[in-house]
């Protein structure tokens, strides 16, 4: 759930539940206090006419009682002198809270309640105050609030007399305030723990996350990324989590990216350092020789010129090899991809290498198994640098007195693939996974015969890289090793497409404008 939806649901929450829960409640409060009324006064009563109007539920209570003192007040007004008949009547409303009162012009003849009258004895109304013509009472307030109904009537001497039917209103409204203190009670209740619950899930669900985040951004800012960051990705929250992890997870590869090419590049200077060593103190040597007269016979002079030469070639060998795979790992070698001949291509190829093998003593096999009139989508030149590296590394690392290469081209789907096998002193199994990392030399020794910088195969990765190619190899170590790679073969139907759209995918942002990429030529 996003952001904007919990926040909407918080909303309702906030207002909706408490509504319905105060509703419940109050509702609940008022059905039992109105059956406790209802009990205690043995009266029926809506809920909305106890809380409107409770008096009136009052007055039902004696009414049946004040109706037959008034028809004996107009009838016959002898019978209210009778105390007797008085009493039964106070004993009818007794269980109602209420009482009988008959006073003679200031005395009081009869009390149902001598406790109560002490109270309300002042607050009684005097003969003819109170009209008994309204049906009902009237409220009389203070400390002990009463509902009094008042006939007035004459004694049979002439004397003026009232008879004052009196109910006790404390029993029956501090149950109403009772209940509408229980409401708001309830009320308050349920708001403080709506909050509460709503707090609850918004801090697991927003403030939880964002004190990760916050104790995630601080172990960045102290350089420590060994930690992980989990979040759902149901709303804003959770994937800013998860898209901050993944930037975690980048900027540690980046890091670890930017440390082992901080150690490679040491690595390099100090192969670079040794390999140019090696030369440079020939070459000061044989100068040397030649300086102070050591060479001196024109046999002599001449094998320390062309000793002096070689050296010269193997460092600018090694400076070339150095400079392409800079330009190959910026990304800046132009590539000229062509529709080749597979056939003629590898046949030239061949042809090519064998004598210089044969010179080494390294027999060259061939074995072309593809259609014959295969083409393929490459860079030529590129190619066979390829070709070249492989071969080469292959002949440094030759231990037979007899070498043996053996080259295949095969159709495999839509690539063709290309094997290169030799009778080596092979690649162990532990740095066989390593073979085509820059820089990378199996070989620890650093002697003349076998030195170098490490990236010829690593430039052979990233050439067929290029192509949509790839390149692996197998290896048994005694026995020899095979190399394998992948160049994509063209198909007729993209002959239509050659002049739209480049030949390969570009395998990074930006490199649409790459130098030196052209179209496909047939």
């Amino acid at each position: 759930m996003d952001l904007k939806k919990r926040l909407k649901m918080s909303f309702c929450i906030i207002i909706i539940i408490p509504i319905l829960l105060i509703a419940a409640s109050g509702k609940a409060i008022i059905t039992y206090q109105l059956n406790s009324i209802q009990e205690s006064y043995d009266v029926e009563s809506d809920t909305l006419q106890v809380i409107m109007n409770p008096l009136q539920i009052l007055n039902r209570l004696t009414r049946d009682v004040f109706n037959r003192i008034k028809l004996c007040a107009i009838k016959n007004p002898g019978e209210l002198e009778d105390m007797t008949y008085i009493a039964s009547l106070n004993e009818e409303i007794k269980g109602k809270y209420s009482f009988l009162v008959v006073r003679k012009g200031d005395e009081f003849l009869f009390s149902g309640n001598e406790g109560m009258l002490n109270n309300i004895e002042k607050s009684l109304p005097k003969f003819g105050e109170y009209s008994t013509e309204v049906d009902g009472g009237i409220y009389v307030g203070g400390k002990h609030p009463f509902l009094l109904k008042q006939q007035d009537f004459y004694f049979a001497d002439g004397s003026e007399g009232t008879v004052f039917v009196v109910t006790d209103v404390n029993t029956l409204v501090p149950q109403i305030k009772q209940s509408a203190i229980q409401a708001v009670v309830a009320a308050v209740v349920i708001i403080f723990m709506t909050a509460f619950l709503l707090i609850i899930w918004l801090y697991r669900s927003i403030i939880r996350p964002l004190d990760t985040l916050k104790k995630a951004t601080k172990e960045m800012k102290e350089g420590n990324l060994d930690f992980s960051i989990s979040g759902s990705d149901e709303d804003e929250i959770g994937q800013l989590c998860q898209d901050f992890e993944e930037m975690r997870i980048h900027l540690k590869e980046l890091i670890e990216v930017r440390m082992q090419y901080e150690r490679e590049s040491r690595e390099l200077i100090s192969n670079i350092s040794h390999d140019l060593k090696t030369p440079l103190t020939a070459i000061k040597g044989y100068a040397e020789g030649l300086i102070d007269g050591v060479a001196d016979t024109p046999e002599r002079q001449e094998k320390y010129l062309k000793t002096i030469y070689t050296k010269a070639s193997d460092m600018s060998v090694l400076v070339d090899e150095l400079s392409l795979y800079s330009k190959i790992d910026s990304n800046t070698v132009p590539y000229n991809f062509n529709i080749i001949h597979v056939a003629d291509y590898f046949n030239d190829c061949i042809d090519e290498l064998r004598f210089d093998l044969e010179v080494k003593n390294i027999k060259l096999g061939y074995e072309y198994s593809a259609d014959p009139n295969a083409k393929a989508i490459a860079d030529a030149e590129q190619l066979k640098r390829v070709i070249n590296n492989i071969i080469g590394n292959a002949v440094k690392y030759m231990d037979k007195k007899e070498g043996q290469l053996n080259v295949r081209v095969k159709e495999i789907s839509n690539f063709i693939q290309v094997e290169i096998e030799d009778n080596g002193s092979g690649i162990a199994r532990k740095d066989l996974p390593n073979i085509f990392d820059r820089f990378y030399r199996a070989d620890a020794s650093r002697n003349s015969k076998r030195g170098g910088t490490g990236l010829g195969l690593a430039i052979a990765k990233k050439i067929i890289e290029e192509h949509e190619g790839r390149i692996w190899a197998t290896s048994i170590e005694g026995v020899g090793t095979t190399m394998y790679f992948t160049i994509r073969r063209w198909m007729p139907e993209e002959k239509q497409q050659t002049e739209e759209k480049k030949p390969v995918k570009e395998r990074k942002a930006g490199r649409e404008d790459k130098p030196g990429r052209t179209k496909i030529k047939e």
